[in-house]
């Protein structure tokens, strides 16, 4: 009886406080949110335990979007948190979110005018490198999971045609994640969610999902006001206005706003 009842107390204690896991970075910063553009917080030093009270999807870190809000308030990339599992150990942040496709049939993959705009505004590189921000990349935008991106089927140094096709393959998961965090009062044609699909691919999944633009669509607003007003807004990089965003937004909302009939969210036509 009394081992039951320690075992019970253990178990409790281990539920409502969380379990820790060691920082394996040197530094390693705690943000305001899930993503690298949040203000730092805090820092933990190498070996230092953590507390995650759940976990979220944010910018990607070395392949890994998992970002984990700890007993402090803040959020650190999971990338740096030996937590012994490649993928979610607690609950996620924010379940009660009212957004997401009941149906789950909106468009899996973006039309041709989509995937040309977000090859066109993050570049060809043919064999793996670092980013501007040090991440390696390879293809059109591709984040390297594994060391030199063996992850990747198709042979380096990449092609074009290869490199479309890697970007073909990469794109859906950015569309899942944007149309989770859609209700289905929003409706999307086929431009629309190519443009919003590009700007998830660039800014990560938990910008998005905090974003106001995605707030004031599932409130029921104009979208085309929406994203005229809100898309313009992601224009910084490291606390600079940089004019490659300026330009990609501009070229994002041209499209949002290109007229068509098909629609592609919450329904796929």
């Amino acid at each position: 009886m009394k081992l039951f009842s320690l075992a019970l107390f253990a178990a409790l204690s281990a539920t409502s406080f969380g379990k820790s896991y060691p920082v394996t970075g040197n530094t390693v910063n705690c943000r305001s949110g899930p993503g690298t553009s949040y203000a730092v917080k805090k820092s933990y030093k190498k070996g230092q335990n953590v507390s995650i009270s759940c976990q979220t999807s944010g910018t990607s870190v070395s392949g890994n979007n998992i970002w984990d809000k700890t007993s402090d308030g803040c959020y650190v990339a999971d990338h740096y948190v030996k937590t012994g599992v490649n993928g979610y150990v607690t609950t996620k942040c924010g379940g009660g979110s009212s957004g997401g496709s009941s149906s789950g049939s909106y468009c899996k993959k973006i039309n041709t005018a989509g995937v040309n705009l977000v090859a066109q505004w993050e570049g060809f590189v043919a064999s793996p490198k670092p980013d501007p921000i040090g991440l390696p990349t390879v293809g059109y935008g591709h984040l390297c999971q594994k060391k030199g991106c063996a992850e990747v089927k198709y042979r380096f140094p990449l092609s074009k045609t290869t490199a479309k096709q890697l970007l073909s393959d990469d794109l859906p998961k950015y569309t899942k994640c944007l149309a989770s965090y859609l209700n289905n009062k929003v409706k999307l044609n086929d431009n629309q969610l190519a443009a919003l699909t590009s700007w998830t691919f660039n800014v990560g999944c938990g910008n998005v999902k905090t974003s106001t633009l995605v707030k004031r669509l599932n409130k029921g607003e104009s979208p085309n006001t929406v994203v005229g007003q809100e898309l313009p807004k992601w224009r910084m990089a490291g606390g600079r206005v940089m004019q490659g965003l300026v330009n990609r937004r501009k070229a994002e909302i041209k499209l949002f706003k290109k007229a068509s009939s098909k629609q592609a969210y919450p329904k796929c036509q």
